[in-house]
């Protein structure tokens, strides 16, 4: 007979076996009490010590074969080129700071002993990476080389060799951060300059003295690395938690929830997320903690927040996530804690939508996988998204747009880090039940900026005739109203002068987001002033960039309905979305319902004030009045009903 009790505390665990033995030989065996003393996980007891039985191996075998057929994995080959990558990149490292070292006067004796070297985070780093993935690095540098050296002559270093392409410096980001691609993998690489004279082979990067005296550029950059390295070290068994984050990794991109910029998760918090599971279920195998993930969060009464371990202040200046002290930490919707001082949390940007759609997806993965537990479906469901098409009737598209490659890519990063400013103005209005940004960017046709133009075109006629009628209107009453007065002010051409639309543009992207109404009775409804703050936000932010250039760029939004995105989506898209019978039958159902009010509505220009461009759509087919079309710089609110930002 025998009895397992198992008392957990924050740092150690006790565990108790009896064992009773009843023999029935002549020496009567009397009871054997053995105790050890094991590490403990997390900030509570956990759920369950229950290890896997035969069903739940068979669950995961299916598991691991459903994950290679989305060709996840890498080959060996695959593998070892990406150790070759980052042996060569580490060689070039130790040689500029060699060199670096010289030219600032090192002595010649010292200077072969300066060390420095890169290190890697991320899901390179957890082992989690998807085939072809890129890898976060870190280069840790000694004091006497500055973050000055990092952006101008290891540039100018990396420039020269032959392996690297793509090479773009991003001094001015929260982060700064090289991005490159060496020898075909893609590479992002921060800066760390630690206080120290050298830097040894065997420093421990957990250790929190090394953040002592460091610029808080420095932090945030050693971050990503103390992070990743206290995860592994706070989950009961590393290769259980790579299996399960697999899994759950593919299902977030599957379902549009992979991205932080926007408002969703971003990779650690993933990786936190099933860590928790983790030390819940220090036994449990991949399929059982997959199950376990849904099953726990789908209950979880956010903004509880989620934590692998304490929080500690090291007092080295840095603030921590504290939500009694600090005031912006108590409007966080779902808090992830990072286990490296200075704790933050990882999920600040999500926003009221992003929070519903992400409780929503988890939701909807529970009654998959426990069909699953059940034989009752495969695992190939659980990784087969809502097509973000299907899931609203109402559209807002951003486009972006330049004849320059380079400027392209920096308005690109820009806008993206943006976005979830738009997303805020929209949840205020207090119609707008979900503001829903796809984690997928679009490369529209160059036919959607040819009728940009040629829409740009009428709209200025349009406007200069209106103009001249209210004019003549005007005239002949003998007086002038206040407003056709602001009218003539704010109706103005939505392609600034200094910005055409250049139909020959190279390069594009567009980001689309999904709108769902209240369920209220007709209303009317402008989102004119929640896209001019928005715009605002990013020509302010542009303004303080030297690298960023408004000349050749030209940035819009419009509103667009589900049945007219033929009009805009590129060929491969449309597609996917032909040969999706349930979408397909779904817009039927829309066309029907919106052909007796929207048929014979023209397509509205922002900041119209005319009847006959308010969209008038009832609660039954979940949606408002809009009157949106297209917006830039250019075409501000009327003063009347300016709001205030954020």
């Amino acid at each position: 007979m025998s009895t397992l009790v198992t008392v957990r505390q924050t740092t150690t665990t006790t565990t108790t076996t009896t064992n009773t033995n009843m023999n029935t030989n002549n020496n009567g065996n009397n009871n054997i009490d053995n105790q050890t003393t094991v590490r403990s996980y997390g900030i509570t007891q956990p759920i369950s010590i229950k290890g896997p039985d035969p069903s739940d191996r068979l669950a995961t075998e299916n598991l691991e074969e459903t994950l290679r057929s989305y060709d996840y994995f890498e080959s060996d080959a695959e593998l070892a080129h990406r150790v070759e990558v980052m042996a060569k990149l580490n060689t070039l490292v130790r040689k500029w700071i060699h060199d670096v070292s010289l030219a600032k006067n090192v002595p010649p004796e010292i200077v072969d002993t300066v060390g420095g070297r890169v290190h890697t985070f991320g899901s390179y780093r957890l082992g989690v990476h998807s085939k072809g993935g890129d890898i976060d690095t870190l280069l840790i540098a000694p004091r006497h080389i500055d973050r000055t050296d990092f952006f101008t002559t290891f540039v100018e270093f990396l420039r020269r060799q032959p392996e690297v392409c793509d090479l773009r410096a991003i001094e001015e980001a929260y982060v700064p951060v090289i991005k490159l691609t060496f020898d075909g993998i893609e590479l992002d690489m921060l800066f760390a300059r630690l206080a120290l004279a050298t830097i040894p082979d065997t420093l421990d990067l957990k250790d929190d003295k090394i953040l002592l005296n460091l610029d808080q550029r420095c932090v945030r950059s050693l971050n990503g690395c103390r992070v990743t390295d206290e995860i592994l070290d706070l989950v009961p068994n590393r290769e259980t938690f790579k299996s399960t984050l697999r899994a759950i990794k593919l299902w977030a991109k599957k379902c549009g929830l992979y991205s932080n910029a926007l408002g969703f998760f971003g990779g650690v918090t993933w990786a936190m997320l099933v860590a928790r599971i983790c030390q819940l279920y220090p036994n449990a195998i991949a399929a059982t903690l997959v199950h376990k993930f849904f099953l726990v969060y789908s209950h979880w009464e956010w903004p509880t927040p989620v934590l692998l371990k304490p929080v500690h202040d090291a007092r080295y200046g840095f603030s921590v996530w504290d939500p009694m002290t600090n005031p912006f930490d108590r409007h966080h919707l779902m808090p992830i804690i990072t286990p490296a001082y200075p704790q933050q949390n990882s999920t600040h940007n999500v926003t009221q939508s992003t929070q519903k759609i992400i409780v929503q997806e988890i939701k909807r993965g529970l009654d998959i996988v426990n069909d699953i537990m059940s034989s009752k479906l495969e695992w190939k469901q659980l990784f087969t998204g809502i097509p973000f098409f299907q899931r609203y009737r109402h559209y807002i598209i951003l486009l972006l747009s330049s004849s320059d490659q380079n400027q392209f890519l920096e308005w690109n990063g820009l806008v993206e880090a943006k976005i979830r400013f738009l997303i805020g103005n929209l949840e205020r209005n207090l119609y707008i039940d979900i503001a829903h940004v796809s984690s997928d960017k679009y490369t529209p046709d160059e036919s959607v900026f040819e009728n940009q133009q040629q829409n740009n075109k009428t709209s200025i006629d349009n406007d200069n005739l209106n103009k001249n009628n209210q004019k003549k209107t005007s005239e002949t009453n003998g007086c002038c109203s206040p407003e056709s007065s602001s009218t003539n002010v704010t109706q103005q051409s939505t392609a600034s002068p200094s910005n055409p639309t250049n139909t020959s543009s190279t390069f594009s992207g567009m980001w689309v987001v999904g709108l769902q109404f209240k369920n209220v009775n007709k209303v009317q409804l402008d989102l004119t002033e929640e896209i001019r703050i928005f715009l605002n936000v990013v020509y302010k932010a542009s303004a303080n960039n030297n690298n960023l250039n408004r000349e050749n760029i030209n940035l819009d939004a419009r509103y667009i309905r589900r049945r007219d995105l033929h009009t805009v989506l590129p060929k491969h898209i449309l597609a996917t979305l032909n040969h999706n019978p349930r979408l397909s039958k779904t817009n039927l159902v829309d066309e029907k319902s919106e052909i007796n009010i929207n048929s014979s509505l023209k397509r509205p220009q922002l900041n119209s004030t005319s009847s006959d461009t308010t969209i008038e759509i009832d609660s039954d087919v979940e949606a408002k009045r809009l009157k949106l079309e297209s917006i830039n710089e250019s075409s501000p609110k009327t003063s009347e009903t300016n709001q205030a930002t954020d």
